[in-house]
């Protein structure tokens, strides 16, 4: 008769085998962990008839699977997937941190891919569906004892379906990042790319103060410029591929009205390379940099030294899409900008929100007080460019005023 157990553990003694030589060979010590009494009630059973096997302890859930391989060090773990506390996963890389040389071999109540793959970078060397022959599960703890991995036929099948299309994404990625570095060495190489300007207004008189240069970048299927540049900046061409759009966008400056000036956006890594002073070259004086506030800094020190060669060329300075970006005012107050353009979140129905009304307001105060002049973006409707006049933007572009275009001429 088996002694009597703790509750929770059942404890059975069984019979040891022995090695090929004859001597006594070592019972394997099995830990079942699994929140249904039924089942391990009857692993239990098969366990306690087969010479060379102990069962150690029964554990409910995680963290007794975990108490129990900490205090009997068991050789091999029967770990259900879905069991509470944490889950398969958690008791198997918890019982593999206290017990390293306990082999766990996962048992599920159904097939599932996404869990099977989970188990297995928990740490598990066995996974069977629940419902298998005996057989089966004798062999598979002598396969796992012997340092062979052991999995069902069903969960076999599942892992080589989901790691062949796992496989599959991978070389569709891949293709498609070959195509996407094919385009962008395209853009480089000047084909492929086209500038369009967008007029920059004084809001009362209506005249053309200022052009946006944007680029536009032909391929299929059509992306927008900010996935381009992303992915530029991912390939390590960012700031190549900014310069080459600048530089297109200055061959321009001929057909813009002498007396507007030329807008660029400008990431600060591009802000930063030494040759974007050369790229402005001598339509410096005609340049206004955009630095937009959806990227963060890190050395805005470093950043002020760069800025300040290209003003001391006469360039000036914009901070973009004020308001809304990443550092909120922050780059306007570490950059001492000429020209701050409030950001198209505001502008939008500024004419029915009392708090964007507050808040531009505010700007233009600001504005008057340090000398920047206020740019509202994103103007589309009679209704807001009458509210922003009667507040005292002096300039703005969006398309009720005019849409980005080519230049002709």
């Amino acid at each position: 008769m088996n002694p009597p157990t703790a509750p929770g553990t059942v404890l059975a003694v069984v019979s040891v085998g022995t090695s090929p030589g004859g001597a006594s060979a070592p019972p394997i010590r099995v830990l079942i962990a699994d929140d249904e009494p039924a089942l391990r009630d009857a692993i239990a059973s098969l366990l306690a008839h087969e010479d060379g096997l102990v069962l150690v302890g029964e554990a409910g859930d995680a963290d007794q699977a975990i108490a129990l391989a900490v205090a009997r060090q068991p050789d091999v773990a029967l770990v259900d997937v879905s069991m509470p506390a944490g889950g398969g996963p958690r008791a198997a890389r918890e019982i593999i941190r206290v017990s390293p040389d306990t082999r766990v071999i996962a048992l599920s109540a159904f097939e599932d891919r996404p869990t099977v793959l989970e188990m297995l970078r928990a740490g598990a060397v066995g996974y069977l569906v629940k419902g298998t022959t005996a057989e089966d599960l004798l062999g598979s703890i002598a396969k796992v004892v012997d340092g062979r991995a052991s999995l069902s036929a069903e969960v076999l099948d599942g892992i080589v379906h989901e790691l062949s299309s796992q496989l599959r994404r991978e070389e569709i990625e891949q293709e498609q990042r070959v195509a996407q570095r094919g385009e962008i060495q395209r853009f480089l190489s000047g084909e492929g790319v086209t500038m369009v300007y967008q007029p920059i207004v004084d809001l009362r008189s209506r005249e053309v103060v200022g052009m946006e240069a944007l680029a536009r970048f032909h391929s299929l299927p059509l992306r927008p410029p900010n996935e381009w540049f992303a992915d530029a900046v991912r390939m390590e061409v960012g700031v190549q591929l900014e310069l080459s759009t600048i530089r297109r966008a200055i061959a321009a400056l001929p057909s813009i009205p002498p007396h507007a000036y030329l807008s660029v956006n400008c990431s600060h890594r591009a802000a930063m390379s030494p040759e974007l002073p050369s790229t402005l070259g001598a339509h410096a004086s005609r340049m206004v940099v955009e630095i937009t506030e959806h990227e963060p800094v890190e050395d805005y020190p470093a950043l002020a030294v760069a800025l300040a060669e290209l003003r001391e060329r006469g360039a000036r300075l914009a901070i973009d899409d004020a308001g809304a970006g990443f550092a909120s005012l922050r780059h306007t107050l570490m950059l001492h900008p000429d020209i701050v353009k409030v950001d198209i979140s505001l502008t939008r129905d500024i004419d029915r929100d009392r708090a964007k009304r507050a808040l531009a307001s505010a700007l233009i105060s600001f504005g008057d007080e340090m000398g920047i002049a206020i740019v509202a973006e994103g103007i589309e409707t009679a209704e807001e460019l009458e509210t922003l006049v009667a507040l005292g933007v002096p300039f703005g572009q969006g398309f009720f005023l005019a849409r980005p275009a080519p230049i002709t001429g």
